[in-house]
Order: structure tokens, then sequence, then C-alpha cells
């Protein structure tokens, strides 16, 4: 019996293994060179092997015990099912729980135990002080943040040291306490890094390549003495890790339809999943006042809201703006460094993904021309809250 199986290759197989080939090796072909097309790896057999192990992971949490096959030590796995989430193991041995990464070998994920590295309690508050900043630490309970601060370890690096290198593997994230780091990155076709970002008191880096199992993104480099602290990917893996995750996941999502956001690169992307949050308003509820100061830029990612004017003592309310799902608004104050130029109100319950100015000039900064050319979108025809069907049932002072 003979089967082409991939490209010139022509593979003569007994009958009984007909089934074995239609089953596991087409499919797992095909699996492979979609991945392989669709991330165009620098280093595809390394990738592959990342890749396959964290396919175990997701078997293993994916079926019982019995329908687990061990191979010998020399041999390749026979199954290979769905996309990955590393993880050590050991053969032949019942099966524990299953952690997200692979260190070398295939081994089980035994019982996690705590590191611990003595600090004074000045340092313990001060680390305490630096983690209250980073999206990742912020919802966690006072034990797990114990655990990390008591696990983080002191790292003094000098000034042009390369902390982190552009595709090497990743075993900590780090965060700064002092002094100040740049973020480059070599793109495909360039002579010379870009430089994408700088890192100050309280940034927290290196934790991509923790989250999604990747080889470091970009370079980092101390511009500056600097003092980080570093938090091990055990520890990440066990504390922080899959509640971090489904958060960047759900606002990274949110973000692939906001239009503005199409020209980012996906590493400033997630930068900026890392630094929203999110506020909810009932319908009337004041959004923006207009004359304060602006401090944050909003993008709506639920229900309606509209921009209006505040109306002279008898006047209708003039409605100049609609916003939908995907919507941005509050950016002319940031962008203009002027008051806010209306007022922004929920026409129905809504809710709205924010960052503050600091995180909007240095994530959002490289769209500043983009921006600014939209502002003619406020140049339209005011419209009365009759013209519109809508009668808001608020008081603007």
């Amino acid at each position: 019996y003979q089967r082409r199986v991939h490209g010139d290759f022509i593979i003569t197989m007994a009958e009984e293994s007909k089934d074995y080939a239609d089953k596991i090796v087409e499919p797992l072909l095909k699996e492979i060179r979609s991945v392989l097309l669709a991330k165009k790896p620098a280093k595809p057999i390394e990738y592959l092997l990342d890749w396959t192990k964290k396919k175990l992971k997701e078997k293993a949490e994916e079926s019982d015990s019995d329908s687990e096959k061990s191979v010998d030590s020399d041999s390749e796995e026979d199954n290979v099912p769905e996309i990955p989430v590393s993880v050590p193991t050991k053969r032949n041995v019942p099966r524990t729980s299953v952690s997200a990464e692979v260190y070398g070998d295939w081994n089980k994920k035994e019982l996690f135990k705590p590191k611990v590295v003595p600090k004074s309690p000045e340092t313990v508050k001060k680390i305490k002080e630096l983690l209250q900043k980073p999206f990742m630490f912020q919802d966690l309970d006072p034990i797990s943040i114990n655990i990390i601060v008591n696990a983080m370890e002191e790292h003094k690096a000098k000034a042009g040291e390369v902390v982190i290198k552009q595709n090497d593997e990743g075993s900590c994230l780090y965060i700064v306490e002092s002094g100040v780091l740049s973020c480059t990155k070599l793109f495909p076709k360039e002579a010379e890094p870009k430089l994408l970002r700088q890192y100050n008191v309280g940034d927290l880096f290196g934790e991509l390549a923790l989250l999604y199992n990747v080889p470091r993104a970009a370079n980092i480099i101390a511009t500056t003495e600097s003092t980080l602290w570093m938090l091990d990917r055990e520890t990440f893996n066990n504390i922080v890790k899959d509640a971090a995750v489904k958060r960047r996941q759900n606002y990274e999502l949110f973000l692939s339809k906001v239009p503005i956001l199409a020209s980012i690169e996906p590493y400033e992307k997630a930068q900026l999943a890392d630094a929203l949050r999110t506020n909810r308003y009932n319908k009337g509820d004041l959004i923006i006042k207009e004359g304060e100061v602006g401090t944050s830029f909003y993008i709506l990612s639920e229900g309606e809201a509209y921009a209006s004017k505040t109306p002279k003592s008898g006047a209708e309310l003039k409605i100049l703006m609609e916003y939908k799902v995907g919507d941005y608004f509050g950016e002319l104050a940031l962008l203009k460094n002027a008051p806010r130029a209306a007022n922004v109100i929920a026409k129905t319950d809504c809710a709205v993904v924010w960052i503050d100015r600091d995180g909007f000039k240095r994530l959002i900064g490289p769209l500043e021309d983009l921006l600014l050319r939209n502002t003619q979108k406020y140049n339209i025809p005011e419209k009365t809250s009759a013209q519109l069907n809508y009668h808001p049932n608020i008081i603007l002072s």
C-alpha cells in the first residue's frame, strides 16, 4: 500500500499502518505546516519543539490518565493533539496536576513549594508598593502577594547591560525599582533595532515569554544603573499566570476590533492591553465633563454614548457625536493639553476601557498624527436630542 504524505515523498507502509497515517500523521503534518506558515518562526525546529511540548500539556488536561500513552525515552510522542502550554512530566507516574511549562524532560509537576528569599521589612514594603502598578498583580489576594514578594530576587544592572536579549528563552520577569531601561526590537528586513519604549520605576517587563511560552520578543537594555526585582517562572505559573493570560487575551480580542489601533504592532497591542482598565456606567451617567482637565483616553466596549455641549440656561441640549462599540473619545484633551471640550454621556448602560495620560503618551503616541487627523470627525453639524429621538435624564452643572 502506497500513500503520498507530504511533498514529493512517498512512504510505503504496511496495510495495518494505514489508519495510523490517516488519523495521526497527515493531520499532524497539516497542522505543523499551518502553524509554521502562520507564525513564520526564525528557528522553526526550536519553535516546533516547544509547540509539541505545550500540546502535551493540553492533552494531559483534557484526558484522564488512562488515555495517556507513555513511550520509550528515545522515541517520539505518539499523540499530539492541540496547541501548547508546555509541561514537565514524569513518565510512568500516576497523573497529578500539570504545570504549563517544560524544563528539559517532560516531567509531571511536583507539588509547588514557594521559594523564600530573605528580605528586610523595608524591602518587603517597597516591593509591595511596586506590585501595585502592573495589571497582573492587582487582583491577587494578600497571601498570593506575599508568596510573590518572598520569591523575588534583586538584580543590579549596570548601564549598558543587556538584561533581556531578543529570541532568547525566558526564565523570569522583572519589575523596576530604580533606573531607566530601553526596549528595542529588530524587525525583519531592518538592519538596526527599533526603540519601542522605555521602562521606569514600577514598570514590568519580560512577562510575554512567561505568559505565552515564546522566545523573548525584544531586547531590554539598562540605560542607567538599575535595580530590578526578578520573579521566577515557576512562581509566576503557579500564582499569576492563568488570570493574567485570560485578562490580556480578552483585552487583545477587543482591541483587534478597534479600527484606529489596526496599525500598531502586536507587541505594542499587548502592552496596551496590560495598561487598560474598565469602568461601567448607567444610562445618563456623565463619563467626561466639559471644562475638566483630561486625564484619560476612552474606548467604548459596551453600549452607546454621545457627546454634547453644556446648554445655556433654557437652551435645548445639542448632540455633537454619537459613539458605538469600538469608538474612542477623550483624546483631544490629551493631544492638545486642553480642558475637556465637551461632555460625554452614557446613552445606554455602557462600559469603557480607558488608559491614563502617561500610558496614552507612551503606548498610543505612535498614533498621534492619525488621531490628530481624525479630529475632523468633530466638525459635524450639531443635532438636538429631539432630532435623535433621545431625551437624556441628566443635569449638567
